[in-house]
């Protein structure tokens, strides 16, 4: 059986953005999927160069292959390349199509717009089914009217080249890993509980017991990950999270997550995240309703539950670590739509 998986993404990106795809790459093609792959290096030329794509480069590539199965990493660059995608897979081929979904921007930067939404819906109804985030993000495309089958992936697996831990001092310290410039609520974090910070565009100044340790690629970031939890959250407020990323934790499954997790730390978590599920039910981590109870929290926590959740955090990353998640997802997704793998 031929099988692909589909995926465009910035070959010049240093962020941890590439580095869901590529994993998910890399785990299929251990299971015997084939690659097809679209790139673009920075906004500016992939505008430039997307026509060209879309009328040429995509059906070409596309008119060369014949599966019977294709996992389409969904968004690519813009909603033209992705249908162009479809638009060929469906014209040349007579593949079953799964869209593993990385974001949906109806529920993040397009929320407020109903248009958008509709036509983000109407394109992925297209596929034969979905792998979804999770439950809370399944139950939205319920919701929505969409009628295929959906499998909820879980959680994002992290290949981690670092290896784990054999023991670990707890000494209550944070650490806090993405893009500084939309974690605007680190300025009004006041703690006594150290917390190391990770990630592009940092600010001048941060409150006293946070300090900025650098920014540094996806596989050498885990060397930096020696302390004892890491914080997932977004937004201004640390009441609760706020604004467009805050609010999307309620669906979505943030990649810092598995990157923590993957490096054997227990997590910190907005108690109204979709992950926060996963985290309270496998014991990798406390669920908060807000900052202001960090210090508190974190003072409270006894060493022998957190060992106890450090050794659950440590199995949950060798899943990770060999592709668990999506292996299981995939083998679902297959199920349901009547393919062999």
């Amino acid at each position: 059986m031929e099988k692909y998986v589909i995926s465009m993404y910035d070959k010049g990106q240093n962020e941890a953005g590439p580095k869901a795809k590529v994993d998910v790459e890399d785990i299929l093609a251990a299971q015997g999927f084939k690659r097809l792959n679209f790139y673009f290096s920075g906004a500016r030329k992939a505008k430039v160069i997307s026509l060209r794509q879309r009328v040429w480069d995509i059906p070409q590539k596309i008119k060369k292959i014949q599966p019977e199965l294709v996992i389409f990493q969904y968004p690519t660059f813009d909603q033209m390349t992705d249908r162009a995608i479809l638009k060929a897979l469906r014209r040349y081929t007579k593949a079953k199509i799964v869209f593993l979904i990385h974001d949906i921007e109806s529920l993040r930067i397009q929320r407020a717009d109903r248009l958008y939404q509709q036509t983000e819906l109407d394109f992925l109804a297209q596929g034969d089914g979905l792998i979804v985030h999770n439950e809370k993000m399944k139950q939205w495309f319920k919701e929505h009217k969409i009628a295929k089958p959906l499998v909820s992936l879980e959680i994002f697996d992290y290949l981690n080249p670092v290896a784990l831990p054999k023991e670990h001092h707890f000494e209550r310290t944070l650490c806090y890993a993405g893009n500084l410039q939309k974690a605007d609520f680190l300025q009004k974090l006041s703690l006594t509980h150290k917390m190391s910070l990770f990630g592009p565009n940092p600010k001048e100044h941060y409150p006293t017991a946070l300090s900025y340790e650098g920014s540094f690629a996806p596989d050498e970031l885990p060397k930096k990950l020696t302390q004892d939890l890491g914080l997932i959250w977004d937004g201004t407020s640390l009441e609760r999270c706020d604004g467009v990323y805050g609010e999307y934790l309620k669906y979505n499954d943030p990649h810092k997550t598995s990157l923590y997790l993957s490096s054997g730390l227990p997590v910190i978590i907005w108690q109204e995240a979709a992950l926060a599920d996963f985290v309270a039910q496998n014991k990798v981590g406390l669920c908060v309703a807000d900052l202001t109870e960090l210090d508190e929290r974190l003072t409270g926590l006894e060493q022998a539950e957190y060992e106890q959740m450090w050794h659950n955090t440590q199995l949950i990353a060798q899943k990770m670590r060999q592709g668990e998640y999506l292996k299981t997802a995939v083998q679902k997704i297959c199920e349901q739509i009547e393919v062999k793998i």
